[in-house]
Order: structure tokens, then sequence, then C-alpha cells
């Protein structure tokens, strides 16, 4: 019953000893040049059993694990037990996303909370707390599975006994294992690792259900989607190992990528397209539905804060609020805050003339944390580049004041978007009678340009392109057509969809989701 390996030494010994014996009888030269041969076989199966080209007659006659199948593949030394490895307190489940969430929180299933526990030590300010848990045992939560005693290291598993016994015997110093519950620091990651993001630190807080949720804004650097993605949670067991995960991993710390400086958490999506109908010059809400927007901000951290609204833009025959008033109150919640900034940008929709009277309310111009001017789209909330509200806000203000203003929009966009309704239909991806036309004329002029330069190639008279033959040059030419009338028809379909009510076309402006061709 030996190791393998063992007994492949065992042979490699044997075939020594006889070889060295063959020599000293005088055998033939051929017989130990066949025993050699056998000897050199052994040697390499030692080290890496999978050889190749093997002859019939030497062929091994049971596999055996030899050193480079115990180090290589998925259950090999390095990727089995040093690079991964199974770890205790650690869960894994599918993840969905939830937008009432702040962007630095993780909900996480009740059944998971039960069973990852965390070693709580007695003292004088949570005694109180610790019996209550003790109390509830380890079916109820927030509850605990055992108490250890630090003197004799002997485990009690509350399942069984007097437990409200159990919690008056309680002692400055014992440890209780308490179920995780809200606020817990816990590490977040998603496989594959490929960089130090793909693993960060964030609050727990215990929900119902059965799936890992958390804001849509911190998919990206997690490289996550919600079509069946699952993701791993670890509990830090000690108060060290758990300051060290918030300072160095949290998702605050983690806003920029350390690649190239620019922000890689940022609105998405749904956030984006709700932003860029919010702030259309046409929004306008009365004073019971701007109230009732911004009340949905009013969570978490800012449960308790004053909003100041601002005051109406249109007086009569009713007092009206536009949408970038509401989107001001994400940047700037009352006159007491110190968050100001200041940007001014071409968005996605610009004209390319008379920025600040941009046709297309294209041309974003914010001040003092007030948005005076544009449509607010990718370029400004996206996780891109560092003219972005959020990086502006990293920069000047605090983390706390980006993160706390991702979590404001995220809430109120995904808000106001589930009351307007955001939705598609054949009416939007139909053309009408004009955009056919412009199109035919558009792909006809276009093939009749391309039909051209063929017969110029026929009669010779094509003029050559630099170091191009005459069938690259009429290549080159055509594509060069081709690509032309495809940007030409993109054009005439943004000239003719309806910008206000055309889903796609909204998603495509305010770069959410497609791209306008």
């Amino acid at each position: 019953n030996e190791d393998d390996l063992t007994i492949k030494l065992s042979e490699i010994i044997f075939l020594n000893d006889v070889i060295q014996r063959n020599r000293l009888n005088g055998v033939k030269m051929d017989r130990l040049v066949e025993q050699w041969d056998f000897l050199q076989l052994q040697c390499a199966l030692y080290i890496n059993s999978s050889l190749s080209g093997i002859p019939a007659h030497m062929q091994p006659k049971k596999w055996i694990r030899s050193f480079a199948q115990r180090l290589k593949g998925k259950q090999g030394r390095f990727r089995g037990n040093l690079s991964g490895k199974r770890v205790d307190f650690s869960a894994r489940t599918v993840i969905s996303p939830d937008p009432n969430l702040r962007i630095d929180e993780v909900a996480v299933p009740i059944h998971v909370a039960k069973i990852m526990s965390y070693p709580e030590i007695v003292n004088r300010t949570n005694i109180e707390f610790i019996r209550q848990l003790v109390r509830n045992g380890p079916d109820v939560h927030p509850g605990a599975n055992f108490i250890i005693n630090p003197k004799n290291d002997h485990k009690k598993f509350l399942k069984y006994g007097d437990r409200n016994e159990m919690a008056a015997k309680l002692r400055f110093g014992d440890v209780v294992e308490r179920h995780l519950i809200d606020g817990d620091i816990v590490l977040f990651n998603r496989q594959p690792s490929l960089h130090r993001l793909s693993i960060m630190a964030l609050y727990a807080r215990v929900m119902p259900h059965r799936t890992f949720r958390f804001n849509e804004c911190i998919c990206s650097p997690f490289n996550a989607d919600f079509d069946g993605d699952e993701m791993n949670l670890h509990l830090p067991q000690t108060e060290e190992a758990k300051a060290e995960a918030l300072v160095l991993m949290g998702t605050k710390s983690n806003l920029v990528t350390p690649r190239n400086g620019e922000m890689i958490i940022g609105a998405t999506q749904d956030f984006l397209t709700g932003a860029y109908l919010l702030t259309q010059r046409d929004t306008f809400f009365d004073r019971s539905k701007a109230c009732q927007l911004l009340t949905w901000i009013l969570a978490n951290k800012d449960g308790l804060e004053k909003i100041d609204l601002p005051p109406p833009t249109i007086l009569k025959p009713c007092q009206l609020w536009t949408g970038k008033q509401l989107f001001n109150v994400i940047l700037r919640l009352n006159n007491s805050c110190k968050d100001i900034i200041n940007l001014r940008v071409k968005g996605k929709a610009y004209s390319g003339k008379d920025e600040d009277l941009c046709c297309n309310d294209g041309f974003i111009v914010i001040r003092n944390s007030r948005l005076l001017l544009g449509c607010v789209d990718k370029s400004v909330l996206g996780a891109n580049g560092k003219t972005n509200v959020f990086y502006l806000l990293l920069r000047d203000c605090s983390e706390l004041a980006a993160a706390i203003a991702m979590a404001r929009l995220a809430r109120l966009t995904s808000y106001y978007l589930m009351n307007r309704g955001f939705s598609i239909g054949l009416i939007d991806v139909t053309p009408g009678e004009n955009l056919l036309k412009a199109k035919h004329a558009l792909v006809t002029e276009g093939y009749n340009k391309c039909n051209n330069y063929i017969q110029q190639l026929k009669e010779d008279k094509l003029q050559l392109q630099p170091g191009c033959s005459r069938e690259q040059t009429l290549e080159a030419l055509i594509l060069k057509e081709l690509s032309d009338v495809r940007e030409s028809a993109g054009k005439l379909c943004l000239q003719e969809l309806q910008r206000s009510s055309n889903s796609p076309l909204i998603m495509a402006i305010s770069g959410s989701k497609g791209i306008l061709l």
C-alpha cells in the first residue's frame, strides 16, 4: 500500500542493481543497452507519467501519479491547494441586483447568516446583547451557535440545554460564536479573480430570500452580470482582520482603478437611462410628485437628513419643478452641505455647435453643484474618464460624498423609471415612410459609386493608391464608400426618430446600452 513514487523509486534502484550485476557477469552489450533504455524510461515516468511515444513492449502496466501530475491541473498542488483552497467561514450563491442598497453593502440571505458565525468576546459593553443572542439560540436570527470557555477551550452547542441558564452564567472573556448580523464586514469575491478589485470588503445586511444582492454600480470591478453568476462571501474572524479589510479593500477606497486613476465604479444602464430622462428639458413635476420622488433618497445614512426643496421653476398656473432641480438634490441635499463641484463638458447628445445653446441640450454645465444646462448621460455619470460627477466629488470632497451621491442616484432614478415606465414595442423599430425613401436613395447612390469604381478598373482609368495594386485600391474605395453609407444611414435614423419616445434611441444616446448604428 505504498505511494506511487515510492514504488517507482524502488523499481529504479532494483534496475540499477540488475545492470550493475550484469556488467560484472559479462552479459552481452545489446542486453545491457536494452536494460539501460528501460531504466531511462522509469526515470522519465517518475517525473512525468503522461509521456508519449513509448514502445509497445515497454508500456507501463499501471498508471501512476508522478511529480508533474501532482503539480499541474485544477486538482494539482498549485491550483488546488496553494492559489485556491477550501476555507471555513465562506458562502457561495447566485447574485442579483438591488438598487436600494448602498454601494458598500451586500444583502446576505438569512439562511447563510445563521450558519456563518463570528467569535464575539464578552465584555462590559456587549454582555446584555450577547445574553439575548444566547437565549435566541442557533435557530432564531440574530442568535448564537456556541459558547467557548477560554480557560479550558470547552465548547457548548446552544441547540441543547437550558439557554437561559447559560446566558446568566456568561462571564467577561467568554467567547460566543454569534450569527452574522447587520453591519459585519465581509469579503465579497467573484472568480476569476483577475485583478485586486475582484475581491472587496462590504458591510453585510441580513435579508430574506436566497441570493446575494448588491448595487449594480459595483458590477464593473467584479465584471459581474445577473444571468446566473455566483459569488463568494468570506467572514473575517478577528477585529484586526475586519479593520484591515475595510481600510484596504473597502468599496469607497477603491472607486478608481489603479491602472490609470479613472473611475471604475459608476452609474450603469437603468440609472443612466433614468437620469437622462429625468433631466430632459420638458420634464416637470408638481409639488406632491417632486416630494414623493425625493423621499426615495431618504434612506440608509440619509434617513434623518433634511432636504431643502428648491424654489419652483414655474409659478403660474401651478407650481412646477424641473427634473434638473431634483437631480441637484442628489449632489447637494441641503444648503448646509459643503460638497461643491463645478463641471463644463460636452455630453453624448451634443450637436457640435453653440455650447450653451445646444439644440439637443447636450452641453452639460454644473456650477456650485447645480445642474444648469444639459441632459446628464454616461459621459458624466458612467465609470469612465475624469470629467465625471463622482470623480469630482471624490477628488474635491471625499470618498463618502461620492459613494452617497451614487446611492442617491440609484434610488431616485430607478424609482422614477419604475413610475414613468420604459418599454419597447414594434413601433420603436419600424422605420417611417420618409426614412425608407431617404435610406433607399442613400443606398442607391452608394451602389452607383461602387459600380463606377468597378467600371473605372475595367477601363484601366482607376487612380491607384500609394503602395496598392489595382484590386487593393478598388477594395479600399468600396469599403470606404459602404462605411460612409452606413454612417449616413445612422444619422438619418437619428434625425427621423422621435428622441423623446423611442426607447432604443434613448438608451443609445444616454449610453446605457447599444450604439446609434
